[in-house]
């Protein structure tokens, strides 16, 4: 029996509805329906001073709270790694509560059970977004209470490449080159590391047919800049640029393609973006940040309203994907 055509219309415009007020909380839009991504509350993180002269006891080093699935977290755990920070910052892992929409902390972190509790402690305003990364100072109990350091990834990547450590590490901002690394940053922030979820959160046709344009008319930019000046980005050394890009990029087809409909041509078609994440995945420490599984678990099982069923789908293994030739994918 068919489903008469006035059913269909009504059922279509109560999800659109629904649908919207579900993308209100969790992907802002403007007027036109283009994603806005809200604003980090902490955006100016700091050294605490005694960690810069090397007087923080192993008991109470910072922590950098992160989550496997976020790209934005991912920066700035490759810079953790790619410096070797273990000695002077403890990293410690979340895991994304599909059910309740927020961040689990398991074991328990500083009493908390949840990033939302450790936010609270860290007397942050009911208001704010409790996100990941996020710098977090234990302080010294019970005479000083946690307290937040930064939570925008942009900015954090820069302060963990100033951060201590105690062995020799490679400066991923050098002076010659800190323009370049923020005029990259510039281009590729609102396009590409943005640009994806601006595909994936469009709200109409409009929205998304400008976003993916935009999108793919900054891997153009990016994949003649690399043929011409590579192999990174600024050159011959690896910078906060590439480490800013990667974690997007890296991405792309476990989830971005197939879930926020970056599609409109395959990556493998950029040869030089396409060699150029191949040879970042090559570094030491890199592949083991990076966890397809948990991505595609978190993507299509926690963003309910581009996903109702809930249902993750295979994927493709990332080592087989990042270490084809363009000449085997077509």
């Amino acid at each position: 029996m068919s489903i008469p055509p006035a059913v269909v219309t009504s059922a279509r415009m109560g999800w659109r509805w629904q649908w919207n007020q579900l993308m209100n909380g969790l992907a802002p839009a403007d007027e036109h329906g283009n994603y806005q991504r809200p604003k980090s509350q902490f955006q100016e993180a700091t050294i605490p001073e005694t960690i810069r002269q090397g007087k923080r006891s192993s008991n109470h080093l910072p922590f950098l709270l992160i989550g496997r699935s976020c790209p934005w977290a991912h920066r700035t755990w490759l810079v953790h790694q790619l410096r070797n920070l273990n000695t002077t910052l403890k990293v410690k892992i979340v895991f994304a509560d599909h059910a309740a929409g927020r961040w689990k902390i398991d074991p328990p972190l500083l009493g908390c059970n949840s990033l939302l509790d450790v936010y609270k402690l860290c007397g942050s305003p009911p208001r704010h977004r409790a996100t990941v990364p996020v710098l977090i100072d234990p302080g010294n109990p019970p005479k000083e209470l946690p307290s937040i350091l930064g939570n925008e990834s942009a900015q954090l990547v820069e302060v963990l490449n100033q951060w201590p450590s105690t062995v020799e590490v490679p400066d991923l901002e050098p002076a010659e080159l800190k323009e370049e690394i923020s005029n990259w940053g510039k281009k590729l922030q609102p396009t590409i590391n943005n640009g994806v979820y601006k595909c994936g959160f469009a709200r109409n046709q409009t929205a998304y047919n400008k976003a993916s344009q935009d999108l793919f008319e900054a891997l153009e930019h990016l994949d003649k800049s690399l043929s011409q000046k590579g192999p990174w980005l600024c050159g011959e050394k690896i910078t906060l640029a590439d480490v800013r890009l990667f974690p997007t990029l890296v991405r792309w087809e476990m989830v971005y393609l197939p879930l926020f409909g970056c599609s409109k041509e395959p990556l493998w078609t950029f040869r030089n973006i396409w060699e150029w994440r191949k040879r970042f995945m090559a570094i030491p420490s890199v592949a083991s940040t990076c966890d397809a599984e948990a991505w595609r678990n978190d993507y299509f099982g926690a963003l309910f309203p581009l996903r109702p069923s809930n249902i993750i789908p295979s994927g493709p293994d990332l080592n087989k994907i990042i270490n084809a030739a363009p000449s085997d994918l077509g």
